[in-house]
């Protein structure tokens, strides 16, 4: 589960994406540059790619090692194995 530490910094980087998206939307009311466009839209990517990391290294610190302890660990394990799969594929 999220603790208080993960949900403080997962919030904050989310606050400052939802910054990020809001601006680029100006952006693109506001017709500018489309290679700046990009820029922009790739930032925000990098910054959600950072929340989603922070998110799956808790997990495993917390989910996936507690149910390896109690000896119910592979389905965690696979549910992880699918996620870093799909994340990489981005």
């Amino acid at each position: 589960m999220i603790n208080e530490e993960v949900k403080k910094d997962a919030l904050l980087r989310l606050k400052k994406v939802e910054g990020q998206v809001r601006g680029i939307a100006r952006m693109v009311e506001g017709e500018k540059y489309c290679i700046d466009i990009i820029n922009q839209v790739t930032a925000a990517e990098k910054a959600l790619n950072m929340v989603a990391r922070i998110v799956m290294k808790r997990h495993v610190e917390s989910c996936v090692k507690e149910a390896i302890l109690k000896g119910e660990g592979q389905e965690k394990i696979n549910e992880l194995i699918d996620t870093v799969y799909r994340y990489s594929k981005k």
